[in-house]
């Protein structure tokens, strides 16, 4: 069970007291009096009064209250954060890296393009695609970038195309990327958890710009038609884009770029170990096809002889989409990881992320309904059809798990499944871990048959019992000054 105690701990303005203060810190008035005119605030801002170990005491409980990657097993399913090996930061801290602003002349900073070009080599190497760009900021961004690339090649080939299909299995923000971008959405549904070529081919016209596919899906599934998929498209003249937020599924075992994929977006948060919890940062490079290489955002990193530099002319570039070059830290992170791994490692980390989630597929079977079966890839998505029979849903289970000590998987999405509970156990969690997380998954799946009111007033033992969430995203709290 979890260490939590469920007693009310004073807010740390309760333990406030006028006078109290930390003692290495000078007297207001002797301050005041070395600040220049204007300097100081006109009003107090309602800082509480405590003294230094009082204020250490406080975060240091806020922090084991915390449910996060390095405190237990984390298993938000979907180009979410996963564990970070520390020496990820130890690097981006290097003075040489951190200190350096992008204003500098490229001769002071030949390690740093260094580091970004032989990066953006890899992640083309990863996926067989010919061309890249660091620079976006995150997965949506990148998506962004993608799109106004596939825009740019039909205007120089015919005019702009309207229409991009998406599945009911894309990652959500596929559809509002393509919306934002000025095309029209053509949903099509998925077959037993994957495309169906068919399906995809009665809607592909001359007015298709892009099919755009999140491959492995959302339900954990690769789309084992994507070669063909591809085929049918580029015959009429329409690219295949691909969401490769889930990459750490494929990569070392398939080139995508050999399958006919024209532009990836990949999440550097995610596969490639760059924290991205609390929203940010994030880094969403894009690589694309020989014939998209053009289109390319500036400026790009290209070596000449044994220099490096900015490309900025390219004269069909959709141009900038960012200020300077990309969240370089996150960069520093990623090639510090693909470092450590080497190409035999970047095969392993999709061998263990796809054993480890089908590990828990079969642990958990007969406990929870599986929607659709099939080999899975680096997620699992189970629902919560036993337990409706108890009445019993996915947020109850979820809200239980945390009584155990565990932060909860991603709820009710994919939305193609009723009550969804997606589970990525990434290739970092031990067979130990897993079977932790899997034996108190059973065991809340006997609760909910043998003492489900246990399970419909979860949690028990957190700082804090359900909250009326529904309640709390339609009737914000205003903080209004007094």
């Amino acid at each position: 069970m979890s260490s939590f105690s469920n007693t009310k701990e004073p807010l740390i303005f309760e333990i406030s007291q006028n006078g109290r203060s930390n003692s290495y810190i000078r007297s207001a008035s002797d301050v005041e009096s070395k600040m220049p005119n204007g300097s100081l605030l006109r009003e107090k801002v309602g800082l509480p009064s405590v003294s230094e170990l009082q204020a250490v005491r406080h975060y240091t409980r806020l922090s084991n209250l915390n449910f996060g990657v390095d405190t237990g097993f984390y298993p938000l399913g979907s180009c979410t954060m996963k564990y970070n090996p520390k020496i990820n930061e130890d690097m981006a801290n290097l003075w040489g890296f951190n200190n350096i602003h992008p204003y500098q002349e490229e001769d002071d900073v030949q390690g740093a393009l260094q580091l970004m070009y032989e990066l953006g080599e890899d992640l083309k190497e990863i996926s067989g695609m010919a061309g890249i760009t660091l620079i976006p900021a995150a997965g949506a961004h990148g998506e962004s970038t993608g799109l106004k690339i596939i825009d740019a090649y039909h205007k120089a080939h015919g005019g702009f195309r309207k229409k991009i299909i998406i599945p009911d299995t894309a990652h959500g923000t596929n559809p509002a990327s393509s919306s934002i971008s000025g095309h029209d959405v053509i949903s099509v549904e998925s077959k037993g958890g994957i495309l169906r070529k068919h399906d995809v081919e009665s809607l592909i016209d001359e007015n298709t710009a892009a099919l755009m596919v999140t491959n492995p899906n959302t339900l954990g599934l690769f789309e084992s038609d994507l070669a063909e998929l591809a085929q049918l498209l580029h015959a009429k003249g329409a690219l295949l884009y691909c969401d490769g937020a889930n990459t750490n599924a494929w990569m070392g075992q398939v080139k995508l770029g050999d399958m006919g994929v024209d532009v990836i977006q990949y999440n550097l948060h995610k596969t490639f170990a760059t924290p991205h919890g609390g929203g940010g940062p994030g880094s969403g490079p894009v690589v694309v096809s020989s014939k998209l290489v053009p289109y390319l955002p500036v400026p790009i990193v290209v070596k000449e002889g044994t220099k490096y530099r900015l490309k900025y002319d390219l004269k069909d570039s959709i141009g900038r989409i960012k200020g300077y070059y990309g969240n370089f830290l996150v960069y520093v992170k990623a090639y510090t990881y693909l470092l450590m791994l080497g190409r035999e490692g970047v095969k392993k980390v999709s061998d263990m992320a796809v054993l480890n989630a089908n590990y828990i597929k079969a642990r958990l079977r007969g406990y929870y309904d599986i929607p659709f079966e099939g080999d899975n890839m680096h997620e699992v998505v189970l629902s919560d059809k036993i337990q409706n029979e108890y009445g019993v849903k996915t947020m109850d289970i979820a809200k239980r798990l945390m009584d155990y000590g565990m932060h909860p998987p991603t709820v009710y999405f994919p939305l193609v499944v009723h009550g969804a509970i997606m589970i990525e156990p990434t290739e970092t969690e031990s067979i130990e871990e897993l079977d932790k997380f899997c034996d108190i998954m059973i065991k809340i799946a006997d609760e909910a048959k043998n003492n489900t009111q246990v399970l419909l007033n979860a949690p028990h033992s957190t700082p804090v019992r359900r909250c009326d969430e529904v309640g709390a995203a339609k009737n914000p709290v205003v903080c209004l000054k007094d």
